[in-house]
């Protein structure tokens, strides 16, 4: 039985998108629905965030990501406790309460109090999931757990320090210092980020990756000269592919990799408590992870290489030779300093969570919203995040440096909560498993 397709209607424009039903368990088994419900609500977060002026300026959608899901992974494994929660551990919880409907709650509370102009719509389709379960007490025992962990998580993360205003940057005035970048300047954003509360992470420097090159340095040339050649907006030596990765990964990459996440799911049919914790762990790492490459970025403050390149006759290295009409690839770079590169961290983020789960070797499809029609195929988790990480070398936003490492924070960050968090109830800390546990 297939759902019914809802329509948005927000700031005078209309956002249609087809929800499925939900599946789990023994709620699931006379059902032929393909998709459960934590899929179902990670793709009305992507068709939120992807809807202009929906997502806060001044907040990363990351955070949106693990609140959601760590609130649907908590309100299901405190049904059917297999695992150690995330944050909310309810007393009593009758064993006999339904997990689709505590997840459906918890997913709706979530997003109806972080994207309240949706409200109507998310409420539509609370009521159409609801309705697909009978009226029982088991429905308003899963209902009342949803309802209880979404305020629970909604309240630990309403004084984490998103919501302040973004303190201005100033800009240093040294060779090497991150510059406002031409040719339209935008303010540097999200400078508050450092200072938000990490969801697994001790400190946001936990994992901060060591200094960018020296300008004198060999390796500062090397890389210099590298995106310069191939990320210039009219390069003759980036290959046609080169110019094709470079365009197909622009934007949100965090959203690419819920999109990853949910075909690798789908393919080996895991079912809702399985992609509750897949998502749960994917999201928190996606989330800690972008608080840790803005600490790094804002603690070095490294140039952009449009700007080393423009400004490259003061860098005191005389391998290096400035063009002042140097632009990238997509003409405007991303506001904030350089070092360590975000593309490289979520997704090695991304792909190292994902590997946990299923291993690296995965044949899968990506699409791209900036490339409609273009598929890229993959046959490893890795080797998706390694081409996401290059394109931004092809795009001319970073240097190769950058990129080397936001894999390396990337992937410590994943691997310490994937090693410290979700972890089995029965075994603990001690007794975590690799590989794909169900």
């Amino acid at each position: 039985m297939f759902r019914i397709v809802t329509i948005f209607v927000l700031i005078g424009s209309c956002l249609q998108f087809a929800s499925l039903a939900n599946a789990a368990t023994d709620e699931q088994q006379n059902s032929a629905q393909p998709v459960n419900a934590v899929i179902e609500w990670n793709r009305t977060l992507l068709a939120i965030v992807r809807t202009p002026g929906a997502q806060p300026a001044t907040i990363h959608s990351t955070r949106s990501f693990a609140i959601l899901h760590a609130a649907i992974y908590d309100a299901v494994n405190n049904i059917d406790p297999k695992f150690t929660p995330y944050l909310v551990r309810l007393p009593d919880v009758p064993r006999s309460a339904s997990e689709i409907a505590a997840a459906d709650q918890a997913a709706h509370d979530v997003l109806v109090f972080l994207y309240p102009a949706f409200q109507a719509s998310l409420d539509m389709e609370l009521e159409q999931d609801l309705a697909l379960l009978p009226d029982n007490e088991r429905k308003t025992q899963g209902i009342a757990v949803g309802q209880a962990v979404a305020g629970q998580l909604l309240a630990a993360r309403s004084a984490d320090g998103a919501n302040v205003t973004p303190p201005p940057y100033v800009p240093g005035t040294q060779p090497g210092d991150y510059q406002l970048t031409p040719p339209n300047f935008a303010a540097a954003d999200f400078t508050q980020w450092p200072q938000v509360t990490p969801f697994a992470l001790e400190r946001a420097d936990e994992f901060r990756p060591g200094p960018p090159p020296a300008l004198i340095s060999a390796l500062y040339t090397e890389v210099f000269n590298e995106v310069k050649s191939l990320g210039f907006i009219d390069s003759t030596t980036r290959t046609a592919e080169q110019t094709e990765i470079g365009q197909f990964w622009k934007g949100n990459i965090q959203d690419f990799w819920n999109e990853i996440a949910q075909t690798a799911a789908l393919q080996r049919h895991l079912n809702l408590e399985g992609t509750a914790r897949l998502f749960a762990l994917l999201d928190i790492s996606l989330a800690d992870t972008a608080i840790a490459f803005f600490e790094a970025k804002y603690t070095y403050n490294f140039w952009r290489p449009v700007t080393a390149i423009q400004l490259a006759d003061t860098d005191g290295n005389p391998q290096t030779e400035a063009d002042p009409t140097w632009l990238p690839l997509p003409t405007n770079t991303a506001p904030d300093p350089s070092y360590p590169g975000a593309h490289s961290a979520i997704s090695k983020a991304g792909a190292t969570v994902l590997s946990f789960y299923f291993g690296d070797r995965f044949t899968f499809d990506v699409t791209s919203e900036s490339l409609p029609g273009v598929t890229r195929h993959f046959t490893s988790f890795s080797a998706a995040a390694e081409e996401a990480g290059l394109s931004r070398i092809y795009a001319g936003q970073h240097f190769r440096t950058d990129h080397v490492a936001g894999l390396d924070l990337g992937e410590q960050v994943a691997e310490s909560i994937d090693g410290s968090i979700l972890l089995r109830e029965e075994f603990g800390v001690n007794g975590q498993t690799a590989g794909f546990p169900f």
